[in-house]
């Protein structure tokens, strides 16, 4: 089981609303990055993109043994979804709401928290990468 707290940056976007969609996340102990996660998701809303950021951070933190997570993420609606300050009322959301809370109760001790978006970039860095690679492809 791998020791301290393990601080998930997550982000997604799309090019278009809905239109080709990336996730990225980063994690990293005590400032230094132990993964990088960059993944093409196909044709998305940008929200459905922010929660893959997540979840693929989540997934990744769980198969490398962290216990105690942190998530910053920009999205202040996953955030807030997170928390339990907002609903989810769209039915593509709930589905991954529900993995996500489910992945997050896996763990001693989890936390999420809204950052600004320049405290962020190298998340969203990897999320274009996603979307960069696919548009060669």
């Amino acid at each position: 089981m791998a020791d301290g707290l393990l601080v998930i940056y997550a982000d997604g976007g799309s090019r278009g609303n809905p239109g080709p969609a990336g996730a990225g996340a980063y994690l990293t102990v005590d400032g230094q990055i132990v993964a990088q996660l960059s993944k093409f998701i196909g044709v998305a809303t940008n929200n459905v993109a922010e929660y893959t950021g997540l979840l693929i951070g989540l997934e990744k933190a769980l198969e490398m043994g962290y216990r105690r997570v942190e998530v910053r993420m920009d999205s202040e609606l996953i955030v807030k979804q997170m928390i339990g300050v907002y609903k989810v009322k769209n039915e593509n959301l709930q589905t991954l709401f529900r993995k996500a809370d489910t992945l997050a109760t896996r763990f001693s001790e989890f936390k999420i928290v809204h950052v600004r978006r320049a405290y962020n970039k190298d998340a969203d860095r990897l999320a274009n990468q996603a979307m960069d690679l696919a548009g060669q492809a």
